[in-house]
């Protein structure tokens, strides 16, 4: 068609660069697809945000994340369901627990699990001083009923409380929100997001049991544990990630060594490089000869 409209005198040069970079945009997300092959990558996936040690500096960047992944999946066409969100005292938030609802979305947040850093001029320091914050990212899987994790009524403390959501929305005047706390692990698990403390006891149970399994998972599993990092301290030197605005941009993964200059793109949802850069390695590795390394 556009051969023949090019013949007739007509300028498909445009036409001609959409298509190409529609084609293009299908390969990739073929390749990534492609790439993914992890029990549960096909399914949805369970996010949670954690600031690091830094008070508000910290929460303010656990933020930022909580924004970047939201547009990352808007940008995707997943669902997004909150299920818990926990306003910092100043700024930011403590905490954050998103499902995200979508083909593959767990196969492509697991490369997101890990300690993510942020260098930039504090907003919050009169002084304008350079300030570094961390903040963890982990995705868990979520689980088809059929998958059996043993819980023991004993072993969970369930305290309830007042929700509020993000922006002041969901406020309740009852305790419907609940915190479950799995004593033999140290788990703490909390959802907000339903009007029922029944329901958000349900969610929260379904959260413990993904986290609990992805525990095992990884006990059993030394590869994965070390992609994962090993769940250090949230603090410099366990990072996968840094994110620099000061004294230039870039955001470099460590663990594959791609970068890019223009982070605001990149806290605008911009993640599928990485995550592509992530996959690769990891099929890489997978694929390279015993007791040799793949280049």
């Amino acid at each position: 068609m556009c051969a023949e409209l090019a013949g007739e005198g007509e300028d498909v040069g445009a036409d001609l660069r959409q298509a190409v970079e529609a084609l293009q945009k299908a390969l990739d997300e073929r390749e990534l697809e492609v790439m993914l092959t992890g029990e549960h990558d096909a399914g949805d996936a369970i996010l949670t945000i954690h600031p690091g040690a830094g008070g508000t500096e910290s929460q303010d960047w656990a933020e930022m994340l909580y924004r970047m992944y939201l547009r990352w999946a808007e940008a995707r066409g997943y669902r997004i369901e909150e299920l818990d969100y926990q306003k910092g005292e100043e700024a930011g938030i403590k905490s954050s627990t998103l499902m995200i609802r979508g083909r593959d979305a767990y196969g492509f947040l697991r490369a997101e699990s890990g300690v993510h850093r942020l260098v930039r001029i504090s907003p919050f320091d009169s002084s304008g001083r350079r300030h570094t914050s961390f903040a963890s990212v982990y995705a868990y899987p979520d689980l088809n009923e059929d998958i059996e994790v043993a819980i023991e009524e004993k072993d969970l403390r369930v305290d309830t409380y007042r929700s509020s959501g993000a922006g002041g929305q969901h406020v309740n005047v009852t305790d419907s929100a609940v915190r479950v706390t799995h004593l033999p692990t140290g788990i703490v698990v909390s959802c907000q997001n339903e009007r029922s403390q029944h329901r958000n006891r349900d969610m929260a149970m379904k959260v413990l049991k993904a986290r609990l399994y992805d525990m095992e998972r990884r006990k059993r599993d030394e590869k994965r544990a070390a992609v994962e990092g090993a769940k250090k301290d949230i603090d410099f030197g366990s990072q996968i990630r840094s994110y620099v605005l000061q004294p230039y941009t870039l955001v470099k993964d460590h663990r594959t060594g791609f970068e890019r200059g223009d982070v605001q793109r990149v806290l605008d949802g911009d993640l599928d490089p990485f995550i592509k850069a992530f996959l690769l390695g990891r099929s890489r590795s997978a694929g390279a000869p015993a007791g040799g390394t793949a280049r």
